[in-house]
């Protein structure tokens, strides 16, 4: 009786890297490592930015110049915060810095309300605003997604951010309490009032929809 060899216990596979792990990588010269967070995060922060600047031509622009600078200080990041915390901190400030020189004023980008992006949390809400597309419905819904517009724009700039970072990006309180260095109750009340202000806006064109069919 031939008694065979056990068999080689499979391979397991290999588990892709964690973001401190590829920074590390980076800073020891591995470029590549940067490239794959590059592939990561560079829709995200692009969405940012979109967010923050009218001028669609100048986002991608900004992103590169986030990523150039975030690579520069890479060595300083400790992860002691998520690594997407500490390059929004970078991207906002670089677009901040782009547009005070084109003396110019953090607005919302229409076009990060209006869709386009299947991830995007606004464009979700859109759809599931919708369960029977006719001509008025969607008029509706372009007018309340006009009116969010708007209510973002006139809304202060760290009230802005707040809500962004939580409604549209999904950050947690204690993400956006060090993405924006400030308390988690601070951040709380930030939503709060921005929500409250909203709210104020979208209301009456929801009470206009009472009794039709959506």
């Amino acid at each position: 009786m031939t008694v065979l060899p056990p068999a080689d216990p499979p391979t397991p596979l290999p588990t892709p890297d964690t973001d401190f792990q590829l920074v590390e990588r980076t800073v020891a010269g591995d470029q590549r490592a940067y490239e794959l967070l590059v592939i990561k995060y560079q829709r995200r922060i692009e969405r940012l930015i979109g967010r923050m600047v009218r001028d669609t031509d100048l986002v991608q622009d900004i992103a590169q110049e986030t990523f150039i600078r975030a690579y520069r200080a890479l060595h300083q990041f400790r992860g002691e915060a998520q690594f997407y915390t500490w390059l929004y901190r970078i991207a906002v400030n670089t677009a901040k810095k782009a547009l005070m020189d084109m003396k110019r004023n953090p607005v919302v980008y229409e076009g990060a309300l209006r869709g386009g992006d299947a991830d995007d949390e606004t464009s979700r809400f859109e759809r599931e605003l919708i369960s029977e597309e006719t001509p008025e419905t969607v008029l509706a819904a372009q007018e309340i997604a006009q009116a969010v517009n708007t209510a973002m724009e006139a809304l202060p700039e760290d009230l802005r951010q707040a809500v962004t970072l939580r409604e549209i990006e999904g950050l947690s309180y204690e993400e956006i309490a060090t993405a924006m260095e400030c308390p988690i109750g601070t951040v709380r009340s930030r939503i709060f009032r921005a929500r409250e202000a909203i709210s104020a806006r979208v209301r009456p064109l929801l009470e206009n929809q009472v009794g039709k069919r959506w």
